[in-house]
């Protein structure tokens, strides 16, 4: 089995943490449907947040979801100018027997805009 890193964001309506717990879940769910992964193939998850989201950490929409022993981090985005604000992204590292070119990177809403050579 190798592994993987898979790529994902979303953009939130609003900093709010029920929100943020919402659509980070949502993107979790998304990652793991859509690579055919379970919470026992994640290694690990790196999770940024753009600096204007201040109401939660990402990572606690994870331990929600009942992925608990996997180690999670959180991190600030570059406070770029001109740069889409309320995106939490992650990069998960996992262990699969997909190939490269079959990770699907998810990227919802309008968070697609970020990496069209990769959304799927």
């Amino acid at each position: 089995m190798a592994v993987r890193a898979v790529r994902g964001a979303v953009q939130l309506e609003r900093d709010e943490a029920g929100h943020m717990d919402e659509q980070v879940g949502a993107l979790l769910t998304a990652v793991l449907e859509r690579n055919e992964l379970t919470a026992d193939d994640l290694i690990s998850i790196w999770f940024t947040a753009t600096p204007d989201l201040h109401s939660d950490f990402p990572a606690a929409a994870a331990r929600k979801l009942g992925i608990v022993d996997v180690p999670l981090i959180c991190a600030q985005e570059l406070d770029i100018e001109g740069a889409m604000p309320r995106v939490v992204r992650v990069l998960a590292h996992v262990e699969s027997d997909r190939s490269r070119a079959d990770i699907a990177h998810v990227y919802l809403g309008a968070a697609a805009a970020l990496r069209r050579d990769i959304a799927q």
